[in-house]
C-alpha cells in the first residue's frame, strides 16, 4: 500500500488510530443513546456502520486552534475548502468538510444531531460556526445515510456533540508561534457548568472563547513570496511566470479602426516604461513571458508580480459562545435547549487594484506615454486606448468579511415504558456582512482624477504628487458592499423503543419526521447599487425561500446473537423555489424515496463483519435553479482568443493570453442528484491491547450536476458557442467576449477507497504505549468531464479538470507514551505524491515557452504534543507541529486563491510551529 519504505518505517515506530484510542480513553456507557447513523437509542457498541468517535481528550492533544483543523486532519477527508484561500477566492474565510473527496456538499454536518444553517442557498456548512471550546465528542459516519437524514448525506454525516450536565469551571489559554515568524494565534476559553439532572433536575452549561490569528504576508515564506518562479526540473531550469500584466508602471492596450479598403492592424500592448527604459521593466515587474506576436496581436508587455503583495493567511477573530440547558420536569419527560453563536472576523489582503484606465487621445497621457511608440499608420487609426494599471499608490485590497452564525434548539424528550420520543423546534442563522475597507475606490472621485489628468497611471509607484496622493487618500472606498443571510426553521419528532422480542433479543423500531424551511436572501449595499464603487457591478439581489418534509422509518432485528439486520426506509419532498425578487415560482416539485439495508455478523468475540447497502439523494441549491446570470468573477486561468470567436468579432477579444469576464446562471430544470453507496467492513481484535479493521466503500453518484469547464469551452469554442456572450465590466470601454457557466444534471462520478485503522497497546516501563495507524486508501475517484455524461476523467494522483487532487493515500500515525502525569503523542501526517497540472513554462535554454507538468512529492510532517497534569486542577501543555519545519512542496497550480508556489489546500504554509496550553479546572 505504501510507495516508500520510509513511510512503512516511519509508520512502524510512530502509530496511533484515534478510533481505537477512543475505545480505549472513554469509560463504559450503560445507558441507551443516539448514535449517528441510527434513530435507534442503544448501548454504544461497535455497529454495523463505520463511525468514527473523537473526544474532546483526544481533540486537544492534535493541538488543533479550530474545528476545521480537527476535521480536515482526518484522513477520511478530501476535497474540503480551508481559510487560506480566502486570499483571492472571496470566500470568506469558510471551511468545510468533505468525507472521501465527494465534495463538502454532499457531506451533512449536524450539531446535536440537528441541521444548523449552511452558507448561501446549498447545504454546505461553514466549520467556523461550530464552538470548539463547547465539544464533547464529534462523530464521524463515513457512510451514506439519506434513508435516516434526507438530502446532502451521500457521503456521509458529521456530527458534533457539545456538552451537557458538565459542573464545574474551566479555564484554557493556548498560543501558537511560528518559528519562521508571521501567522501567530492565541485562544482563550472558559466554560462553567452548575446542576446535575439525575440529582437536581437540571444542568446549565456556558462556554465562551475567543480565538484571534495574525496575518502571516507572502515575503515571510521564501516558497510563496513571488509569482515569477524559476525552478529546476530533470536538470533543467525553467520559469513559471504567473505575474500580471495589470502592472505598474501601466501597459498600453491601443485597438486600431479598419477603413474600407484596409487591411485590419493587430491590436498592440506595450510597457511605455520599458520602451522609455531601454528595455528594462520597471522594479517589481518582469518582461511577460506571454507575450507573443501574431497577425491580430501583439503583446511586449510588463507584468507585475502581484504575490510579493499578498498575505498568504489572513488575519481573523472568532467569537464563539454556547449555552446548554437541561430541565427534568418528571421523572420521564425532559425539556432542553442549545443556543450558540458564532462571530468570524477575517480580513483577506490581495495584491492593488489591476484596473482599465481609458486614455482618450487628447489626453496628455496619450500623448506623452502612446503616441512616441506607435508608427504613422498606428496613430491615423488609433480606436481606444486603455491602461492596464495596478494601483499600488491606492494599497493592497483589503476585503473584510464578517460572518455570524446563530443556533437556537427548544425540544423535550419523554420515556414511556420501553419507548423514547422526542422533538425539537429548530432556528438556525448564517449571515455576513462584506466590506471594502481599502484599496477599491470611489467612482466619482477616481474618474474626476483620471479626466482631470490629476493622476498618472504609467508612473512609478510613489512618484505621484502630493496633491495627487491626498486624492487618492479621498478616493479610498469603506463600507459595505452585500449583506447575505441563510435562515434554517425546522422541526422534528422522532420515536425509538421496542416491538417485541425473538431469541436473540428485542426487535426495535425508530421512525419520525421533519420539517424544513431554508430561506436565503442576499442584499447588495446602497452604495453598490448607486454605482459609488469603481468598476464594481454590484452584488445580485436575491429572497428565495423552500420548504421540504421528510418521514422515516428504522428497524433493527436481531436475527440470531451473532447476526443483527437493520433496514431504514425514508420519503421526502422538496418544494419549488419561491423567488420573492422575481414574484415567481421556480422550478417544480421533487419527491425521493431513499433506504438502506446494513448488518453485522460477529463471528466470534474476536472478529466482526459488517456491511451496508443504500441509496441517497441531494437536492440541488435553490442558487443552482433560480439564478439569474449575473457576473461571476473571471476565469481561473488565461486564454488566447479562441479562433471562432476571433473571426465571428475580433475587436471583443483581448490582447494576448488573458483572463476573461464569467457569468453564471441557474437551471430551473435542475433534479435532485441521486446515489447508490456500498461499504463491508472486518475488524479483529484478538486481545484487548491489539486491533485492526478495515471498511470498504463505493458511492455511485448519477444526475450529478455538472457544467462545461472554462478549459473545455475555450478549447472547443464552436462547439460551446453557446456558452460565449459578450459584456463588459464598469471600468472597461467596450465588450469582451464572456464565459457564461451554468449547470445540468448530466454529470456522473464514482468514489471507491477502503478506511483502514491498526492499534497495539503495549505497557513499558515507562508507562502505557499505544500505537496504530489510521488512513484512506483510495481506489477510484472519477467523475464526467463537466459538460459531458459519459467521457470520464479522474484527479486520482493527479491534478484533475477539476482543479483538485485526490490522493491515492492519506495516513495519520501516532505513538502515546502515558507515565503517570506526563503524556507524550508523537504524530506523522503523510500525503501520497501526484502528477501536477500541465502548464506553460519558459525554458531558460531555448528562451521559448513549453508545456510542462512537474511531480509533486510526498508530504509529510511530523507533531509532538506533550502534557503534564501537575494537579486535578491544573495541566500545561507544550507541543511542536511539524518538527522538521518542512515546507509545502511545489506545484505549478493555478486555482483556489492567489498564492503561488504551493497548494494552500493541501500543505500549512505555517511551517514549524511551537504551541503552549494551559487549563485550569475549578
Amino acid at each position: 500500500m505504501f510507495k516508500h519504505s520510509k513511510l512503512a518505517v516511519a509508520a512502524l515506530i510512530a502509530t496511533g488510530s484515534l478510533s481505537a484510542l477512543a475505545q480505549s480513553d472513554s469509560p463504559a456507557q450503560l445507558e441507551r443513546i443516539e448514535i449517528t447513523g441510527s434513530s435507534i437509542k442503544r448501548i454504544a457498541s461497535e455497529g454495523a456502520l463505520p463511525v468514527q468517535t473523537l473526544t474532546a481528550e483526544q481533540i486537544r492533544a492534535t493541538g488543533a486552534t479550530n474545528v476545521a483543523d480537527v476535521i480536515q486532519r482526518l484522513p477520511s477527508m478530501q476535497g474540503f475548502q480551508v481559510a487560506d484561500i480566502a486570499i483571492g477566492t472571496n470566500s470568506g474565510g469558510i471551511s468545510t468538510a468533505s468525507i472521501h473527496d465527494i465534495g463538502a456538499s454532499y457531506t451533512l454536518v449536524l450539531l446535536n444531531g440537528r441541521r444548523i444553517a449552511p452558507t448561501g442557498s446549498g447545504s454546505t456548512i461553514n466549520l467556523n460556526a461550530i464552538p470548539m471550546s463547547a465539544i464533547e465528542r464529534i462523530e464521524i459516519l463515513t457512510d451514506g445515510a439519506s434513508a435516516l437524514y434526507g438530502s446532502d448525506a451521500i457521503a456521509g454525516v458529521v456530527n458534533f456533540v457539545l456538552k451537557r450536565n458538565a459542573k464545574g469551571g474551566e479555564i484554557t489559554v493556548q498560543a501558537d508561534v511560528p518559528t519562521e515568524g508571521g501567522g501567530e494565534s492565541a485562544n482563550a476559553s472558559i466554560s462553567y457548568g452548575f446542576g446535575d439532572i439525575a440529582q437536581d433536575r437540571f444542568s446549565l452549561v456556558a462556554t465562551y472563547r475567543r480565538d484571534q490569528q495574525k496575518q502571516m504576508k507572502s515575503g515571510d515564506r521564501e516558497f510563496a513570496k513571488t509569482a515569477y518562479v524559476p525552478f529546476t526540473w530533470e536538470g533543467k531550469q525553467y520559469i513559471y511566470d504567473r505575474t500580471s500584466t495589470s502592472a505598474i508602471p501601466a501597459n498600453a492596450s491601443v485597438t486600431f479602426n479598419t477603413p474600407a479598403g484596409k487591411t485590419a492592424l493587430p491590436t498592440y500592448a506595450f510597457n511605455p516604461y520599458q520602451k522609455a527604459n531601454g528595455g528594462k521593466c520597471a522594479e517589481n515587474n518582469v518582461y511577460s513571458l506571454a507575450n507573443a506576436s501574431s497577425a491580430t496581436s501583439v503583446a511586449e508587455n510588463c507584468a507585475f508580480d502581484f504575490v510579493s503583495t499578498i498575505d498568504i493567511y489572513p488575519e481573523q477573530t472568532r467569537d464563539a459562545f454556547f449555552l446548554s440547558g437541561q430541565l427534568k420536569v418528571t421523572d420521564n419527560v425532559r425539556l432542553f435547549t442549545d443556543a450558540a453563536y458564532t462571530r468570524l472576523d477575517l480580513i483577506a489582503r490581495i495584491a492593488p487594484n489591476p484596473i482599465p484606465v481609458a486614455i482618450p487621445t487628447s489626453s496628455p497621457l496619450y500623448t506623452q506615454y502612446v503616441l512616441p511608440y506607435l508608427n504613422a499608420e498606428q496613430a491615423s487609426r488609433v480606436r481606444a486606448v486603455t491602461a492596464n494599471y495596478r494601483a499600488v499608490d491606492f494599497g493592497t485590497r483589503d476585503s473584510q468579511t464578517i460572518t455570524d452564525s446563530k443556533h437556537v434548539v427548544l425540544g423535550a424528550d419523554a420515556d414511556i415504558g420501553n419507548w423514547n420520543m422526542s422533538g425539537a423546534f429548530t432556528w438556525s442563522q448564517n449571515s455576513i456582512d462584506e466590506r471594502y475597507i481599502n484599496g477599491y475606490f470611489k467612482d466619482a472621485e477616481f474618474r474626476s482624477m483620471v479626466a482631470a489628468n490629476a493622476f498618472d497611471p504609467f508612473k512609478m509607484p510613489g512618484q505621484q504628487s502630493a496633491a495627487t496622493n491626498t486624492l487618492i487618500a479621498n478616493s479610498i472606498y469603506n463600507g459595505t458592499i452585500r449583506t447575505a443571510d441563510t435562515t434554517l426553521k425546522a422541526a422534528d419528532f422522532r420515536v425509538s423503543g421496542e416491538l417485541f422480542d425473538l431469541p436473540a433479543g428485542p426487535v426495535a423500531l425508530g421512525a419520525g419526521g421533519d420539517f424544513r424551511n431554508l430561506h436565503y436572501k442576499q442584499d447588495p449595499s446602497a452604495d453598490a447599487l448607486a454605482g459609488k464603487i469603481y468598476n464594481y457591478a454590484p452584488a445580485t439581489a436575491y429572497d428565495m425561500d423552500r420548504d421540504s418534509y421528510g418521514v422515516f422509518t428504522e428497524l433493527l432485528v436481531p436475527v440470531t446473537k451473532s447476526f443483527e439486520l437493520t433496514t431504514a426506509l425514508r420519503y421526502d419532498t422538496i418544494k419549488a423555489v419561491n423567488d420573492a425578487v422575481k414574484n415567481r415560482t421556480v422550478g417544480k416539485d421533487e419527491s425521493s424515496s431513499t433506504y438502506k439495508v446494513s448488518g453485522r455478523y460477529q463471528f466470534s468475540k474476536e472478529v466482526l463483519v459488517r456491511g451496508s447497502y443504500g441509496t441517497g439523494f441531494k437536492a440541488p441549491s435553490m442558487l443552482d435553479i433560480a439564478q439569474p446570470l449575473v457576473p461571476n468573477g473571471v476565469t481561473a486561468a488565461s486564454y488566447e482568443c479562441p479562433a471562432p470567436l476571433r473571426g465571428e468579432d475580433a475587436d471583443a477579444c483581448k490582447a494576448g493570453k488573458l483572463q476573461y469576464s464569467q457569468l453564471s446562471g441557474g437551471n430551473e430544470n435542475l433534479k435532485p442528484e441521486k446515489s447508490k453507496q456500498g461499504t463491508f467492513g472486518v475488524r479483529f481484535e484478538p486481545t484487548s491491547d491489539f486491533g485492526i479493521g478495515f471498511d470498504f466503500w463505493q458511492v455511485k453518484i448519477r444526475d450529478a450536476v455538472s457544467g462545461v469547464s472554462a478549459n473545455l469551452a475555450f478549447s472547443d469554442a464552436a462547439k460551446y458557442r453557446s456558452l460565449f456572450t459578450k459584456y463588459k465590466t464598469p471600468a472597461e470601454t467596450q465588450n469582451y467576449w464572456t464565459f457564461i457557466s451554468s449547470s445540468t444534471n448530466i454529470g456522473k462520478t464514482i468514489n471507491r477507497g477502503i478506511d483502514w485503522d491498526v492499534v497495539s497497546r503495549f505497557k513499558t516501563d515507562l508507562g502505557q504505549l499505544t500505537l496504530g495507524m489510521t488512513g484512506t486508501y483510495m481506489i477510484k475517484s472519477s467523475y464526467t468531464r463537466p459538460g459531458t455524461d459519459n467521457d470520464f476523467t479522474d484527479s486520482m494522483g493527479r491534478y484533475g479538470e477539476n482543479s483538485a487532487v485526490t490522493f491515492r493515500n492519506i495516513m495519520r500515525a501516532t505513538a502515546k507514551l502515558e507515565s503517570g502525569a506526563f503524556s507524550n503523542t508523537l504524530t506523522l501526517n503523510y500525503r501520497s505524491d501526484y502528477k501536477d497540472i500541465t502548464t506553460t513554462v519558459r525554458d531558460v535554454a531555448t528562451n521559448r515557452n513549453v508545456l510542462l507538468s512537474v511531480d509533486v512529492p510526498e508530504y509529510y510532517t511530523w507533531d509532538w504534543q506533550g502534557s503534564y497534569r501537575y494537579s486535578k486542577a491544573l495541566e500545561l501543555r507544550l507541543g511542536v507541529k511539524n518538527i522538521g519545519n518542512k515546507a509545502p512542496p511545489f506545484t505549478l497550480r493555478d486555482s483556489s486563491g492567489h498564492q503561488v508556489g504551493y497548494d494552500p489546500r493541501y500543505a500549512d504554509p505555517k511551517l514549524r510551529t511551537v504551541q503552549f496550553t494551559g487549563t485550569y479546572k475549578f
